[in-house]
């Protein structure tokens, strides 16, 4: 069979928007489509120039064979990916059918073709990895505080005291207000049980069986019994209902045919001067006899818990974590932790091991230093960060708790309402419910990490995106008082009058320029 090649479609090179465009030069884009169209906004948002320089500074730029894609075509297709929560296959579908999408991506006119074939997104995700993604993220971060500083300057009151650092600092340095929690982010694999995990892994020795047994170098064939095993699988595993007793008797009988195909490798390889796996080949080598272990202690100590116990043959990395939630008890995937600052959403730590987020709060403490220069004024936490440690801790560096204080409670304990940590849990149910978060469908580690940062930079683009319209209105109100001041300016009678007023117009002409 001929193999398919895949198509590769030319993509636009690389040009600042910065860039300075003489009149009557202008991009098609820019003269036909609609300005308050929600790609159109994203694309003046986001500072192109700094994190394509990141990028570029990751993965490096190669001076030989063909010339690499667009950073902003690579970093924009994940935006679009995510921001859209759809499959690899529908994101370059969409691109290539949307003509406001391509105008986000950098293209100067609408082209049918795709901008890489589908395959590439993996190869993309390995690449950026979990580092780069946050990077990236706290760049675009910086954006808010830069439409934020011309409303903290028109806030502050005659004597030059900033409204926000009221009676809670005491007259530190500490400033804002953080939000912490923890959330797991569930892959997707099928629920795993012990009968269906050694069933498969059955599966996968018989067919290494197959590709290592050659004429040449082994007498006959080792037996592996597969209808047999099938069928003792099948006579279980259909049941609706299935007692403890079966459970077991059906694990036992999985395992001795498992431990069979297991040994049967070994006298075949045996034979080889070299190993003659290939890689995912060895991977699964090695998986199926860690499972084997596993659940052979498992089966003799009748116990159902084990270190690192694999729950998926493809997935090795992903683990257990207990929640004790209604829904899910126990959720498989990697657990995070995230800050809220202002509605923006920091991704602090990504595990895949179950971790106690309430001994790790000093760290995400100094994290939020790293970023702004101080500590901040107010943390609000769950119980679980509430110990006594952290409680000496923030007291030290001057940062108020609000939680429920210890010991019993009094008429005169200031409480906090359930509704101040609605922002975090919010930020949760629309990266779970709208990006995909309750499902990440990457299969590798390293993949699926970028995948979880991506969501992460998505829900920053889209609250900066409604900052947007407010910021719009305030640049209009710079460019009417501009105005009026030029009119005040020309139809003064005194020299200097009017020069005076001209200052002042070019200085709220530079300030709306900047705020732009």
């Amino acid at each position: 069979m001929k193999k398919q090649r895949k198509s590769r479609a030319l993509s636009p090179n690389y040009a600042s928007p910065n860039q300075l465009v003489l009149s009557g030069f202008e991009n098609p884009f820019d003269q036909q489509l609609d300005p308050g169209n929600r790609w159109v906004v994203l694309s003046h948002l986001i500072p192109w120039d700094e994190i394509c320089n990141l990028y570029l500074k990751h993965v490096g730029v190669s001076s030989t064979g063909r010339p690499g894609l667009s950073p902003r075509v690579v970093l924009g297709s994940l935006m679009i990916k995510h921001l859209c929560n759809l499959d690899d296959r529908e994101t370059v579908s969409q691109i290539s059918e949307n003509i406001y999408m391509q105008y986000f991506l950098g293209y100067c006119s609408f082209t049918h073709e795709a901008p890489f074939d589908a395959s590439l997104f993996v190869d993309l995700r390995k690449r950026l990895g979990l580092d780069t993604i946050n990077a990236i993220n706290e760049r675009i971060v910086q954006l808010k505080t830069g439409m934020e500083f011309v409303k903290k300057e028109s806030d502050k009151d005659d004597s030059g005291i900033d409204p926000d650092e009221d009676s809670l600092s005491g007259g530190s340095a500490n400033k804002g207000r953080i939000i912490f929690d923890a959330t797991a982010c569930p892959q997707d694999i099928a629920y795993p049980t012990d009968l269906n995990l050694l069933n498969e892994a059955r599966e996968i020795s018989e067919n290494l069986i197959d590709q290592l047994y050659t004429h040449l170098l082994h007498d006959k064939k080792p037996r592996s019994y597969r209808k047999v095993a099938r069928k003792r699988y099948l006579k279980t595993a259909q049941k609706k209902k299935k007692s403890k007793k079966e459970i077991r008797n059906s694990v036992r009988i999985q395992l001795g045919y498992l431990k069979r195909n297991i040994n049967s490798i070994h006298r075949l390889l045996d034979a080889y001067p070299n190993l003659p796996l290939k890689k995912k080949d060895r991977k699964y080598l090695y998986v199926i006899q860690t499972l084997f272990d596993q659940q052979l202690y498992m089966y003799k100590s009748r116990t159902h818990t084990v270190e690192d116990r694999i729950v998926s043959i493809h997935q090795p990395h992903v683990c257990p974590i207990v929640r004790g939630k209604s829904q899910a008890k126990v959720e498989f995937g990697s657990k995070i932790h995230v800050s809220i600052i202002d509605g923006i959403s920091f991704l602090d730590e990504l595990s895949w091991d179950a971790f106690n987020e309430g001994s790790h709060m000093e760290h995400y403490v100094e994290k939020y230093r790293e970023r702004f220069g101080c500590y901040p004024r107010e943390v609000l936490a769950d119980q679980i960060y509430c110990s006594r440690p952290n409680r000496v801790m923030l007291k030290e560096k001057g940062i108020k708790l609000l939680a429920k204080p210890l010991g019993r409670p009094s008429p005169m304990s200031i409480h906090v309402s359930p509704g101040e940590r609605n922002p975090i849990e919010g930020k949760f149910g629309q990266a779970k419910t709208g990006y995909g978060l309750n499902r990440i469908k990457a299969r590798l580690r390293q993949t699926s990490e970028s995948w979880i940062a991506c969501i992460f930079l998505v829900l920053n683009l889209v609250k900066l995106a409604g900052m947007a319209l407010p910021c719009l209105i305030q640049n209009l109100w710079f460019s009417f008082s501009a105005l009026l001041l030029e009119i005040i300016a020309n139809k003064s009678d005194g020299r200097n009058n009017s020069y005076r007023n001209r200052e002042i117009a070019d200085a709220n002409r530079i300030k709306y320029e900047l705020v732009c």
